[in-house]
């Protein structure tokens, strides 16, 4: 399934920012928590060599698998499950091999 590049990257990049928002250092590190157990699980569903289009189109696929994590990692974060992983994708978007500093390498 294709999911757009540029509304997976909007999505992200929003989580992202809320993330950074964070600023009671028990709930920061309850959200790192979580967003290096959903960047593992991403490790395990896509391996470490992709493309930015590939990681949108696991994203489009949906995110309840990365929400059940955030949930069993810090049921506390319940309600920012969402949230945290857009911010897990973003981050692991960062290894994408056509992808550089918020921009597709790609045309």
């Amino acid at each position: 399934m294709t999911y757009p590049l540029a509304n997976a990257m909007y999505q992200w990049e929003e989580g992202a920012r809320e993330l950074a928002a964070i600023e009671d250092p028990r709930r920061r590190r309850l959200a790192d928590r979580v967003i290096d157990a959903i960047r593992l699980e991403l490790r395990r569903r896509i391996g470490p060599t992709f493309s930015a289009e590939e990681l949108a189109d696991l994203y489009g696929e949906g995110t309840d698998w990365a929400q059940q994590i955030a949930i069993d990692v810090a049921p506390a974060a319940s309600g920012e499950a969402q949230t945290l992983a857009d911010a897990a994708f973003w981050s692991y978007l960062r290894g994408a091999g056509n992808f550089a500093g918020g921009r597709s390498l790609s045309v």
